[in-house]
């Protein structure tokens, strides 16, 4: 039995390989550093960012897992999240439950000072 499944949104090598350049300059890294830490060359990750090659999904979860973006950000280019959560996040998984714990009670604390103050 062969069943087709429309694909409209297909991820395309160029775009995400794009998308994976915008992070990583975003985060104001070359691309040896980036892919030092994600653990591929640099010369295949400029492979990747030019859409020249596909990345895995071990290259993608450590994308995902070293930058704080979300899958489908760099696969379909889905903003929905907004992307300083993402910023946050990928600073959390690097922090102490300590320090974890002293931002939250900064963001808890800022929080209540604009809804009492600012009215949001």
């Amino acid at each position: 039995m062969n069943i087709n499944i429309p694909c409209n949104n297909v991820p395309n090598n160029l775009e995400i390989g794009e998308r994976i350049r915008k992070i990583r300059e975003n985060l104001k890294m070359n691309r040896e550093f980036f892919s030092e830490m994600i653990d591929i060359s640099d010369v295949f990750l400029g492979q990747i960012e030019r859409g020249e090659r596909s990345l895995s999904l071990r290259t993608l979860f450590r994308i995902v897992s070293f930058t704080g973006c979300s899958t489908d950000y760099v696969l379909f280019g889905d903003t929905s999240n907004n992307y300083t959560i993402h910023k946050i996040n990928r600073i959390l998984a690097n922090s102490s439950d300590a320090n974890i714990d002293y931002f939250y009670e900064l963001i808890n604390c800022s929080n209540i000072f604009f809804k009492t103050y600012k009215g949001n």
